[in-house]
């Protein structure tokens, strides 16, 4: 009685550890959709974005400012005359979509 008493425990516990390790899935198709839009900016297009920001910032057209994404971290680089033209750029780059957090690298031209 002892030994099927035994076995009984043992198979009870094999199917609360074994139904305890079947989690869902979390690359499903239903969890990616309701993930927010920042999160699904590829890096490339939110260079594109800053860049086309800054482009478009009067007063930073034309300038050799570098821009890099990494999951979404922006990094700016390059030489600007100003301290005027690093927060225009910031500022740009910190309205473009998907940016999470900007990196300013950015150095004044002696």
């Amino acid at each position: 009685m002892k030994s099927i008493n035994r076995v009984f425990l043992l198979v009870a516990c094999c199917t609360v550890l074994l139904t305890a390790c079947n989690k869902a899935d979390r690359s499903s198709p239903q969890q990616e959709m309701t993930a927010s839009p920042a999160v699904n900016v590829a890096d490339a297009d939110i260079t594109i974005h800053v860049k086309s920001a800054l482009n478009n910032e009067p007063g930073l057209a034309g300038l050799d400012i570098a821009v890099v994404t990494t999951k979404g971290d922006v990094r700016l680089t390059g030489a600007v005359s100003s301290q005027t033209q690093i927060d225009a750029a910031i500022c740009a780059a910190r309205t473009s979509e998907g940016a999470h957090t900007i990196h300013n690298e950015l150095t004044i031209k002696p």
